[in-house]
């Protein structure tokens, strides 16, 4: 089952809605975990000039929410980072290693249990307050244990740690930081956009807090000034310094004037994070 791959073009068109993928891209359906005990459809993005019959490797990306980064179809309220597309120019650019990108879908339901590192309650929009599982460790097994041996396996990828990505943006970005502090010997590059630091009191900071030695983690890290609570990411960023990581060496923070928490927000910061974490001559 999981070897029956379904490819997309430009002008896709399933239904009413229209797809906006671009470049070569591969859906795998209802990909299964064990550790979970759940499913979930994982996109992957092939860069130009990835051949069946070449032998090149490629560092890959893992990134959250996998329905909101390449396809307005399928994003939330119709509007998509457009990772496809920013990454297709800048490898064209030579401004970026060329790379894979993995978009794996959240399950809906099981998204506040699975991107919180620990337990704690939130209010649905409809006004009900839902307990988290706090499953972040769990999530980051299926990633280590599951779904990167698969993808590592089908495809040509550069498998070592120091070419391996993890991103996501709200929750999808906490999620990330998390795994990246709790299995640094899987992800070294990170994509952290306007992260959801006042879970659970502020709880990301006490992770933070732990590390004794400095993990071998490129960070991009990001809020918009628009966002509530936006100056928690300062404090993330000083607490991350006095931990050993350098601005604009292993660290990228910004600030983006008037930036509000939303995905045409996280669009606009796709480029810049790529050209940080994988430069052309991408070396850790």
């Amino acid at each position: 089952m999981l070897d029956k791959i379904d490819m997309f073009s430009d002008a896709s068109v399933f239904g009413m809605a229209k797809h906006t993928l671009t470049g070569n891209i591969k859906r795998h359906r209802a990909f299964p975990s064990k550790v979970l005990g759940n499913r979930r459809d994982v996109l992957v993005y092939l860069p130009p000039g990835y051949r069946h019959f070449s032998k090149r490797r490629y560092p890959v990306l893992y990134l959250q929410d996998g329905q909101n980064v390449f396809d307005a179809a399928t994003s939330f309220s119709g509007v998509e980072w457009g990772v496809d597309e920013m990454a297709q120019r800048l490898i064209r650019e030579h401004s970026i290693e060329p790379l894979i990108i993995v978009a794996i879908a959240n399950t809906g339901e099981d998204r506040i249990h699975e991107y919180a590192p620990t337990p704690g309650v939130i209010e649905t929009r409809a006004k009900r307050k839902e307990r988290s599982r706090g499953l972040a460790r769990v999530y980051g097994q299926f990633l280590i244990e599951e779904l990167k041996p698969y993808i590592d396996k089908k495809y040509r990828t550069k498998c070592e740690a120091e070419f391996t990505g993890l991103g996501g943006s709200s929750f999808g970005a906490l999620v990330t930081l998390a795994i990246g502090i709790l299995f640094p010997h899987a992800f070294n590059r990170l994509i952290v956009m306007s992260p959801s630091i006042w879970w659970d009191d502020f709880a990301i900071y006490r992770l933070v807090d732990m590390i004794e030695e400095k993990p071998p983690l490129k960070i991009w890290l990001d809020t918009g000034t628009a966002e509530p609570g936006w100056e928690q990411a300062h404090a993330l960023r000083d607490q991350l310094i006095e931990k050993g990581w350098r601005l604009d060496v292993d660290l990228t923070y910004l600030e983006a004037e008037g930036a509000d928490h939303s995905e045409a927000a996280w669009a606009t910061r796709v480029g810049p994070a790529l050209r940080f974490l994988f430069p052309p001559t991408a070396r850790m």
